[in-house]
């Protein structure tokens, strides 16, 4: 049996636009409403978040390198140039 599509994804808090979050999820559109609810502590006070980018992965190996990546210095440099 394959195994879901992991996708990683990058916010933008919407009263604090330079403030960006990454994660990564199997199921996005839950993911996306605990991050507006409150639910997930890392991002309770930047809300609400809006969706500005969404990539989905077969390997669950790779979507957690490519996650990794966003969250280092250049990865952050990165989502900040690429996802204005």
């Amino acid at each position: 049996m394959p195994e879901p599509q992991t996708t990683v994804y990058v916010l933008q808090s919407t009263i604090q636009q330079h403030r960006y979050y990454v994660g990564k999820t199997w199921n996005l559109q839950v993911r996306l409403r605990d991050h507006n609810t409150g639910r997930s502590r890392h991002t309770a006070s930047g809300r609400p978040w809006r969706l500005v980018a969404s990539i989905e992965f077969a390997d669950v190996d790779r979507a957690a390198q490519f996650e990794k990546y966003l969250k280092s210095g250049s990865g952050r440099a990165f989502t900040r140039r690429h996802f204005r």
